[in-house]
């Protein structure tokens, strides 16, 4: 009886092994639709400048597109900002407070605009590049960084560079 006891245990045990397994293995089949995400820098522009601090806020969008037939959302995206090679600094598009269900869905060959703030203070760049910045002379960006992407199953990060 001890025997059939303990053998029940094993193969119980075994059984919640195999079944993880399977579970992983279900959940990488949503890593190639997710590596399949396309991000590009859509626009970068002045929203205000603070004269007293010495920054100035912009508003950089990224152009997210699904190529897929897997639907995803995008949890984060990392980057930093150039312009001429030169790093302007660095900013994050987020939405990991919000739930899965809650954020933008990109379904099949959906592509949607996402837009986070990015801070440029004068103190960490040359003034001159700041005063270009501030009176919009300057008309060409670079972004590189990393794009969350999600499914239910399955998270991936990417790595982007792009640019206009």
């Amino acid at each position: 009886m001890a025997l059939q006891s303990r053998m029940t245990v094993y193969v119980a045990i075994a059984g919640v092994l195999a079944l993880m397994g399977v579970i992983v293995f279900y959940a990488s089949l949503d890593n190639v639709h997710l590596e399949q995400a396309e991000i590009e820098l859509f626009s970068v522009e002045l929203i205000d400048v603070d004269n007293v601090n010495n920054k100035a806020k912009f508003d950089v969008t990224f152009l997210v597109k699904n190529p897929s037939e897997k639907a995803f959302t995008v949890g984060v995206i990392d980057y930093q900002l150039f312009t001429d090679g030169i790093e302007l600094g660095s900013g994050q598009y987020s939405a990991m407070d919000v739930a899965l269900p809650g954020r933008a869905v990109f379904s099949s060959g959906d592509q949607i605009p996402l837009s986070s703030i990015f801070v440029l203070t004068k103190s960490e760049i040359s003034p001159e590049i700041y005063e270009d910045m501030i009176n919009e002379r300057i008309d060409s960006f670079s972004a590189e960084g990393l794009l969350t992407t999600q499914t239910s199953w399955s998270t991936i990060d990417k790595e982007f560079s792009t640019g206009f």
